[in-house]
């Protein structure tokens, strides 16, 4: 779940997108290869930026919140979307791989400890990573907070959401069948798998444009038609993760392991109006997180282009590269 970035904030104001100094195509095995960039200072503080979905990919826009002459940024496509292949895959693709994967840039870029930065799947990834190896996690900086919680997902995927969106929602659920429509991951898993690609396509878009038009708070109820190929990517699978509920034991994994990262700082910032990720995650984690604090961002909905969101994260960024030193890296 996420949207890209855009336009410029008052006070925390966004930096160009400074072109990448190193593109990396990096062989992670089970067939994939991450398409992987790094911007910025190649001296500078290591930062590793987790992109939303699963299967959204990295653009151009999320280098803009690190300063670089400040910053290392490193950005990379996870497992089957953006630039790396193959593309739309879903085979040997969990959050597991993924966790993985990390570790594996982490160690080829000669990284000891670096500053996590995830926004909506990718603040879910950036937990999950921090909570599996908290010894190379130095900052914790997320956004439009995501556990992957069955009650998350029913929440967008089973009517919540559809309350405040009636007319957005039954254009979601139109294409499917009133029978199968109190399992829409479901129903839309079948679709998106048929091995009738132009079926898989239709479809793939319908559920793109669902969560691209509630993303922001100025939404004006239009769903956008995305290309074929992103569609696809972002469809499969975050639908892929969905339905096999982010492949996490949701009574054992984030919350309960919140121990191990009791020492890890973090800052979360949360838009009081998040139709896709509502509040209530973010507060219940910084509530289990002693050393996070929560900046939650009045008149902001869930994209990481909202300007108070956008604004919120850069001022965050800034204040950590003043701060280099207790960082430790």
């Amino acid at each position: 779940m996420d949207k890209a970035a855009g336009k410029n904030t008052a006070g925390g104001k966004l930096y160009p997108a400074k072109e990448p100094y190193r593109r990396h195509m990096l062989e992670v095995g089970d067939g994939h290869t991450l398409y992987v960039e790094e911007v910025g200072n190649p001296h500078g503080i290591p930062v590793v930026v987790f992109h939303g979905g699963p299967g959204g990919g990295c653009s151009p826009a999320m280098r803009r919140f690190f300063d670089p002459d400040k910053y290392r940024a490193i950005l990379f496509d996870q497992r089957g979307c953006g630039r790396s292949r193959p593309h739309a895959s879903v085979r040997a693709n969990t959050t597991w791989h993924l966790v993985r994967d990390i570790e594996h840039i982490r160690r080829t870029l000669g990284i000891d400890r670096w500053v996590v930065f995830g926004g909506s799947w990718g603040a879910t990834l950036g937990l999950v990573y921090a909570q599996t190896h908290p010894g190379r996690v130095a900052w914790l900086v997320l956004r439009g907070v995501f556990l992957a919680t069955r009650g998350e997902l029913d929440w967008f995927y089973g009517g919540g959401a559809g309350q405040f969106w009636p007319d957005l929602w039954e254009r979601f659920t139109g294409p499917i069948p009133a029978e199968e429509r109190h399992d829409m991951i479901a129903a839309y898993h079948k679709r998106l798998f048929s091995g009738d690609r132009a079926d898989e396509v239709v479809h793939a878009k319908t559920w793109a444009a669902w969560e691209n038009a509630l993303a922001s708070i100025d939404n004006d109820g239009a769903m956008i038609d995305s290309p074929a190929d992103y569609a696809l990517a972002f469809s499969r699978i975050e639908n892929h993760y969905f339905i096999n509920n982010a492949f996490l034991d949701d009574a054992r994994q984030i919350m309960p392991n919140m121990a191990k990262i009791a020492h890890v700082p973090g800052t979360i910032v949360q838009g009081r109006h998040d139709m896709i990720c509502p509040p209530a995650s973010a507060w219940a984690l910084h509530k289990a997180w002693p050393t996070s604090e929560l900046r939650m961002v009045p008149k902001a909905g869930h994209a990481v282009s909202e300007p108070g969101i956008a604004a919120e994260l850069v001022r965050t960024m800034d204040k950590l590269a003043r701060q280099r030193e207790t960082l430790g890296v």
